[in-house]
């Protein structure tokens, strides 16, 4: 039977990579020149240091579209407060891995919700969903990737 599953995860090493090239642009960046500005990678959290909170909010832009351009989605960041340290302001981004158990239930509500010839099946952080058909699989790829859910999912283990 025919079966995919539905999660939320940042690759590493992608991330890292996209990181590293928002890094890369605040070096060449005139407005940056001569200005304490740097991006603090540790798993998949980031922190974000500069001299103001424009520059945070400029370099919190930057960083979004290094993440587009790795075709990792931006919805996946979930930002923290900005805190002042010193002379320097700092802002936590936080990247969301994992389904969390509402999101979960509600994947598996919308599911239900539509009367496809499916089932669905929350394992852990991930939803599994079954069905006879292909098309039925792929018709809710579609009607996922409709809705405004608040976080980023791939679709992985497609199996026939």
């Amino acid at each position: 039977m025919p079966s995919f599953d539905i999660v939320s995860e940042v690759d590493l090493h992608i991330f890292s990579n996209a990181v590293d090239q928002a890094g890369r642009i605040i070096e060449t960046r005139f407005d940056f020149k001569g200005v304490d500005a740097k991006f603090d990678r540790n798993g998949l959290t980031v922190v974000i240091f500069a001299e103001s909170d424009f520059q945070v909010d400029q370099m919190e832009d930057m960083l979004r579209s290094a993440l587009i351009k790795c075709k990792i989605d931006p919805k996946a960041m979930t930002l923290g407060d900005i805190e002042t340290a010193g002379k320097q302001v700092k802002r936590l981004v936080t990247m969301q891995n994992g389904l969390e158990s509402d999101l979960s239930r509600k994947i598996v509500k919308l599911i239900k919700d539509k009367k496809l010839k499916v089932q669905s099946q929350i394992q852990g952080e991930q939803v599994r969903v079954t069905g006879k058909k292909r098309d039925d699989l792929q018709s809710v790829m579609a009607m996922l990737r409709e809705e405004k859910l608040d976080q980023a999912l791939q679709f992985n283990n497609f199996r026939d």
